[in-house]
């Protein structure tokens, strides 16, 4: 299936609340012998009801989308599904991170056949990338996919690279790069000047704060906590447009303090690297318990999750349903 492509998007283009989202599983994901593993009637319900929520973009196929453990072919119908189910209403960036830069072009020039807006892209992540290496690999990737815009998956974590200071300032040259799922806001005031052209998103938790450091130009955030129930994000994108025009915050602050609060006991310890060894598990038991959505079991191998990891995404995801039920209101 392809389409006809209108024209690359552009940073202006990013706004809003753009949802992450995982890959609906089959109750038999769990087991390696699968074959086939997407619960794609899942797919559509779950897009179409983000679209009439009013997300303003989706993000897929990244860390708890299960990138790593997908075939190519359930890859490649996932992303069939939501491009059909999407038709255009809003952006739509899939993953294509791979092992090197030659699958990630194959991968890429497959889904912009099928239909996506852009890649949301990480490092290859075999071994430990320098910075003029993962320069050059986002050069590569844009020049062999113009039409693609490009939105750099910055997760030091995920992909051993830090994603420094250097690194901004150069990749910003890239015409394609046009946005950044973004992790801590410490050095966003820096990042922002070092990179002009590129719309940072920050995660929802830290959104508020984001947007009061640089009002024009943090004016949208990624979220995870959508797919436990998409009104709590959408209520603090639309109070923190309310509050750059009117100047009062409380009511965007007292949603953000929220949402800490529903995220408190998703991060074993507080700590974000511990966190990060069960992010899949985490993430989809959250999710699972929220009773928003069917995430499904885990794909192998990233199937166990420590008791105590468990007890904290559950709690996370009542939480964030209470929230959703609350702000639907």
């Amino acid at each position: 299936m392809t389409r006809q492509r209108k024209d690359r998007l552009t940073a202006d283009d990013i706004n809003g609340a753009w949802t992450i989202m995982p890959t609906p599983a089959t109750e038999d994901a769990g087991d390696w012998r699968s074959d086939f593993t997407v619960d794609l009637d899942e797919t559509a319900r779950v897009v179409e009801a983000l679209i009439e929520a009013g997300v303003d973009g989706i993000l897929s196929l990244g860390t708890f989308g299960e990138a790593a453990t997908l075939t190519w072919e359930e890859k490649r119908r996932f992303m069939e599904t939501v491009v059909e189910t999407v038709r255009g209403r809003v952006p739509y960036f899939c993953g294509t991170t791979a092992l090197n830069t030659r699958e990630v072009v194959r991968q890429t020039r497959a889904a912009l056949d099928i239909g996506v807006d852009g890649t949301m892209l990480g490092v290859p992540m075999w071994c430990k990338m320098e910075v003029a290496n993962a320069v050059q690999f986002y050069k590569d990737v844009a020049e062999a996919c113009p039409e693609a815009a490009i939105a750099i998956y910055a997760n030091p974590e995920a992909f051993k690279f830090e994603f420094p200071r250097p690194f901004w300032a150069q990749v910003s040259q890239i015409p394609q790069v046009v946005t950044a799922k973004y992790l801590g806001i410490g050095m966003l005031d820096i990042d922002l000047t070092l990179a002009p052209s590129i719309r940072f998103l920050p995660h929802e938790d830290d959104y508020y704060a984001a947007a009061r450091v640089a009002p024009e130009r943090v004016t949208a955030f990624w979220s995870s906590g959508t797919m436990c129930g998409p009104a709590t994000s959408l209520r603090l994108r639309d109070e923190v447009i309310k509050a750059k025009e009117s100047g009062d915050w409380l009511a965007a602050k007292e949603i953000s303090d929220a949402m800490r609060r529903a995220d408190s006991t998703l991060f074993p310890r507080g700590d974000f690297s511990e966190f990060s060894k069960y992010n899949i598990g985490i993430e989809k038991a959250r999710m699972n318990e929220a009773g928003w959505l069917r995430a499904g079991p885990c794909r192998p191998p990233y199937q166990t999750l420590p008791e105590e990891h468990l007890e904290g995404a559950l709690q996370s995801g009542r939480a964030w349903a209470a929230l959703h039920a609350k702000y639907s209101e």
